[in-house]
């Protein structure tokens, strides 16, 4: 009878409570039979473009269209051969219909399909527009969002596609090892963080010593350890530091110094702490990998506290760090979707902001956006100065191989004393990260506050 009883209770509780979470998975196939009797409903940005929307011919044939083509490509993803982005992530909510319920009978009634739900997006059309062509025919990746909320403005990745034509192209970039123009970078890349990653360098020192006063060090442009030397960028000797110049310099002699004193076990906890090895808040992204640990040899370690070795991050994943400083050591869950309204603009469901995980204390936030902000006063991201609106962040160039040839990185925010959007930004290839990456950051800027 217990058991009985139980097994009528849960098939209650999934019903009433699990059975939409299933159903909404973008796993369960089931949800394309909606199209039977639904026409699938539009993705629009957050400042009211349409992103996504299906055309209904006389014939009563149907045709998706994506009007802004390649820009929002990854974001807002494909709906043949499969489905990415928006349109797998939002599947369910474009497949089902709250409209009216006298339409809908009467549409049933005469045999014709209810119009799906509309998916408002947390993506600016002005934004991604700005990103999308600063970065312009380059490789790479770039993130915007909201430290606050977590709401994502802009997500751009290169090389890209265009989702109108992705029948037709199909078999070519599935086979385009060289481009990889179906992989979301903005999510899904892996790449060396280079002197990024000195922000967790910066976090680990403090809880170790738990202060940045007190630190010096002689850069002569190179340092050895173990028979292993790591050079400054172009082998600049930047002379007696404290810890402030030595991270707006982005000196990594001194941080290959830290990383010594600090050890592999210690930067690893911060890293995870970091959600470094771990999963992500957000659906179908990679983990980034930090692999040092107590055993780890010197030079692994030098090279790694400088952001190279083994450790591989993501664009997003440097955003969402980047958030967390930004929003006083709090990273907020991210998301894409604001809203679902009807085909008369009813609400069906809004995404309330949510707190995700606190990643560092206050004092640790502020203490990291003091060191960024030196960065843009009078660091590697000068360019970013004088521009209307104050700034903070790190740059990075992440080299990849023999050659010494590096990534483009930068992260950083806005409005520093109440942030109000989050930029991170790679361009492969690029250099440093002030050649390439910080102009991109402030075209973004500036589109915010000014367009």
């Amino acid at each position: 009878m217990l058991i009985f009883v139980s097994l009528i209770g849960y098939v209650i509780y999934f019903n009433g409570v699990k059975s939409e979470d299933f159903i909404n998975s973008p796993y369960n196939t089931r949800q394309d039979t909606f199209s039977d009797r639904v026409v699938r409903g539009n993705i629009q940005s957050s400042d009211g473009e349409v992103l996504a929307q299906t055309n209904v011919y006389d014939d009563g044939t149907e045709e998706r269209v994506y009007p802004y083509s390649n820009i929002f490509a990854h974001a807002v993803g494909y709906d043949t051969n499969g489905k990415s982005g928006l349109e797998s992530e939002a599947n369910f909510q474009l497949l089902s219909s709250h409209s009216f319920f006298l339409e809908q009978m009467k549409n049933e009634f005469l045999g014709r399909k209810n119009m799906g739900d509309t998916v408002i997006t947390t993506l600016s059309a002005n934004l991604q527009v700005t990103a999308y062509n600063a970065l312009g025919d380059r490789r790479g990746a770039v993130v915007a969002m909201e430290p606050s909320t977590g709401r994502i403005l802009a997500m751009v990745s290169k090389p890209d596609f265009d989702p109108n034509r992705l029948a037709q192209d199909w078999d070519y970039l599935v086979s385009d090892e060289n481009n990889s123009s179906l992989l979301n970078r903005a999510t899904n890349g892996a790449y060396p963080p280079g002197s990024t990653f000195k922000l967790v360098t910066a976090l680990d020192y403090f809880r170790t010593k738990g202060t940045f006063e007190g630190y010096s060090y002689l850069c002569q442009g190179s340092i050895t350890m173990d028979e292993h030397t790591i050079r400054c960028y172009n082998g600049t000797v930047h002379g007696q530091e404290d810890f402030y110049s030595a991270f707006a310099s982005s000196c990594n002699c001194a941080f290959a110094d830290m990383g010594t004193y600090l050890g592999g076990s210690s930067l690893r906890d911060t890293a995870e702490d970091l959600l470094f090895n771990k999963k992500l808040p957000l659906d179908s992204y990679n983990k980034s990998s930090f692999t040092l640990d107590g055993s780890s040899v010197t030079p692994l370690i030098m090279q790694t506290a400088i952001g190279q070795g083994n450790t591989l991050v993501s664009p997003m994943h440097m955003a969402l760090i980047t958030s967390a400083v930004a929003n006083g050591g709090v990273l907020m869950k991210p998301y894409l979707i604001d809203a679902v309204v009807n085909n008369e603009g009813q609400s069906v469901d809004k995404t309330e902001a949510s707190s995700y995980k606190r990643l560092m204390t206050t004092n640790e936030a502020n203490l990291l956006g003091k060191l960024m902000k030196n960065v843009v006063d009078y660091g590697t991201a000068t360019g970013l100065s004088g521009r209307g609106y104050t700034a903070a962040g790190k740059t990075g160039s992440a080299e990849f191989d023999e050659n010494g040839s590096s990534h483009s990185w930068f992260v950083g925010y806005c409005n520093v004393d109440n942030p109000d959007l989050v930029v991170s930004i790679i361009v492969e290839n690029g250099g440093t990260g002030s050649e390439a990456a910080v102009p991109i950051a402030g075209q973004i800027f500036d589109a915010y506050y000014y367009n």
